[in-house]
């Protein structure tokens, strides 16, 4: 029987998810919420059909995921303006400038001699708020910047492409050790596919340009090293990972265990380690190294924090916070309680470090992933992209929550609803929703479900001997 007789379903969901993202790409303004909303709930609907109807057609589903980023192709991001610095610090290293040491407000204040091609066009693009502050991106995202702008600095539109292709190319890579990974611990290779072909990681990676993907690639690929044993390799890419978003970070503490359950002796589980921080270590530093000054020290350190006292959005126990804040003094707390949540999620992280004798690869999956949820859910800001890295640890987990997240995460965009760019004040209400279908589910899944099925297991076993 032909391919498209016995595909004819799959295919015909396929040309409509094209037909759908191109929408998304090149026919939708972010202040569109309803349309956007319509849009994001069409393309996810026919993304669970793929699912469906082709889910044991590994090679037709690799096919359209990155099919669908190719329509993307010759988008300008329409959900996100962070792109327009990722050009600006690209060009800034080609010009022989550190990006660290210069905010872009700086010349455009000063009126003339702009260091890049089309300053006034990035600046306008990347917003003030943006434009303010020091860049706060590592050392390989730089170098992907560097890359576009060596592709292209005098377009705006050719470093676009050019940025794509390189987070297009990260998602092959993350499929492709993914799916080893997935393998050789046992797991259905098609679970892949919940990140790989899901709209929120081809929206939000391939066509608002965020590099979570490149950050993703780097991390699965450091798991696949270390669940194969090769620990050195695995630190470095672990390093390099961490230089393209420093959210891995989060998940060393979480190693301790897994070297000492798979050692044959403590000592060597402990030298293990030890080599493994220590490599980690001297690959970010050395990536670093180009760009390390004193200044750059200062300015790094004041721009990090911002995100812990100065900014928020979308965030869920901090807003809870800081009405108590409210209540009580009449202000906004942001610059006490954003001191307090990394607490505890530190406190979190180290919980889960220590909460088992042993663990395998499987259980550091889960501990990364409830680390990582825990470090979102006491978060002041959750912009829609930090769920990417939630997203892959649930391929290698059996929840789910990160999924129904990915779905519900749109609704946070419904801040942007106003034309007018200074008001994005958000409805809580909105928020409150998405929260509650997230924790709902959450909660059902770590506190419930596993017993449910227990029981489910214990009944089918009852009737059977009756």
């Amino acid at each position: 029987m032909p391919f498209w007789k016995l595909n004819k379903v799959s295919l015909l969901l396929t040309f409509v998810s094209f037909f759908l993202y191109w929408l998304f790409a090149y026919d939708l303004v972010r202040t569109e919420s309803i349309k956007l909303i319509t849009l994001y709930c069409s393309v996810f609907l026919v993304f669970l059909l793929l699912l469906k109807y082709a889910k044991n057609n590994i090679k037709l589903l690799t096919a359209i995921a990155f099919s669908s980023r190719a329509v993307f192709i010759l988008a300008i991001p329409n959900l996100s303006q962070d792109f327009y610095r990722f050009i600006w610090d690209g060009r800034m290293i080609l010009e022989g400038l550190n990006p660290y040491l210069y905010t872009p407000e700086s010349f455009i204040q000063a009126g003339s001699n702009f260091p890049v091609a089309e300053a006034k066009a990035l600046y306008a693009g990347m917003g003030e708020l943006n434009g303010s502050h020091y860049t706060n991106y590592p050392p390989i995202n730089q170098l992907c910047f560097l890359i576009s702008a060596l592709f292209s600095s005098h377009s705006i539109l050719g470093s676009t492409i050019m940025l794509r292709l390189l987070i297009v190319a990260a998602d092959f890579g993350t499929f492709f050790f993914g799916k080893r990974l997935l393998e050789q611990l046992n797991i259905p290779v098609k679970n892949i596919f919940w990140y790989i072909l899901n709209p929120f990681i081809i929206i939000e990676l391939t066509g608002n340009l965020h590099f979570e993907g490149v950050m993703i690639f780097f991390l699965i690929w450091s798991l696949y090293l270390l669940h194969t044993g090769q620990w050195k390799l695995a630190a470095v890419v672990f390093g390099l990972s961490i230089s393209v978003k420093l959210i891995p970070l989060l998940f060393l503490p979480l190693m301790f265990k897994w070297f000492f359950s798979t050692s044959s002796t403590t000592k060597n589980g402990l030298s293990r380690l030890i080599g493994f921080y220590s490599i980690i270590g001297i690959t970010i530093i050395l990536l670093f190294t180009p760009f390390f000054s004193l200044e750059f020290v200062n300015n790094y350190s004041q721009t990090v924090a911002l995100w812990f006292t100065n900014f928020e959005f979308n965030a869920s126990i901090y807003y809870l916070a800081r009405e108590i804040g409210y209540w009580y003094t009449g202000y906004n707390e942001i610059a006490v309680i954003g001191k307090i949540l990394p607490i505890l999620v530190f406190l979190c992280i180290i919980g889960l470090a220590l909460f088992r004798r042993k663990i395998d690869t499987k259980i550091l999956f889960v501990n990364m992933l409830f680390a990582f949820s825990f470090y979102l859910f006491l978060s002041t800001t959750v912009h829609p992209w930090y769920i990417a890295t939630l997203l892959i640890l649930s391929v290698f987990t059996n929840y789910k929550f990160p999924l129904v997240w990915s779905f519900v995460i749109i609704l946070s965009y419904l801040a942007y609803r106003h034309l007018n760019k200074a008001d994005k004040s958000e409805n809580l209400w909105i928020i409150t929703l998405e929260y509650l279908i997230v924790y709902v589910v959450f909660i059902w899944e770590v506190f419930f479900s596993s017993r449910f099925q227990k029981n489910k297991k214990a009944n089918s076993i009852e009737l059977a001997k009756s």
